[in-house]
């Protein structure tokens, strides 16, 4: 009976987990005008860095529900998230969207918005992926650069980062790890390696 009750505990903890394999579906989902290129180029950086297949989906409009007005006319990336998640084939473990429209979100810390809530109640971002969850957004309207080389780098980087976090993998404090948080700071992104540091492998 014992041995049966720590299977049971083991199991339930590993259920818990949000292990990826090569099994593991990940559907990537352009909006608009986004460039299959740029979808394909997504979809493959994704693919060799986990190591799980990629479906690249139909391209759709992006959700009239998630449009807001609040500082300038941008797309809410929680209801974007949010959306993607209730819409999300069976077919697929997670989904990534893509967007060249700009998108926000509330900048909270411990659950408190912070101040000014004239700056962070609709803060402008490059992507967002919560941590853990099946579903994350990013956006190519804050990482442009005239050096195409910087632009599709950070782009890799940001999808990359927001996968990482549905993943279960918070924000690293290494600032060389891809998974470090950009601090308001586009450049931060531009100075983490394509990579994951030692405690954020050992936690995938």
């Amino acid at each position: 009976m014992k041995y049966f009750i720590l299977w049971l505990v083991l199991a339930t903890l590993a259920s818990c987990q949000n292990g990826i394999d090569k099994k593991t579906v990940i559907g990537v989902q352009p909006y608009g005008s986004f460039p299959k290129s740029k979808t394909e180029f997504i979809a493959k950086t994704i693919d060799s860095f986990y190591g799980v297949k990629t479906i690249m989906l139909p391209e759709k409009k992006l959700y009239a529900a998630a449009f807001v007005t609040i500082k300038s006319p941008r797309y809410r990336a929680d209801s974007i998230i949010h959306i993607q998640k209730r819409n999300m084939p069976d077919s697929l473990d997670y989904i990534i969207g893509l967007t060249d429209k700009d998108i926000s979100t509330t900048k909270k810390a411990n659950g408190k918005m912070l101040e000014p809530a004239s700056k962070y109640k609709d803060w402008g971002i490059m992507g967002l992926g919560f941590c853990p969850g099946k579903s994350c957004v990013v956006s190519t309207f804050r990482l442009k650069h005239k050096n195409q080389k910087f632009y599709k780098e950070r782009l890799r980087k940001v999808a990359i980062h927001e996968v990482g976090h549905n993943l279960g993998l918070p924000h690293c404090k290494n600032k060389r790890c891809i998974m470090a948080d950009a601090v308001e700071n586009i450049a931060t992104i531009d100075e983490e390696s394509f990579s994951l540091c030692e405690d954020c492998k050992n936690k995938l």
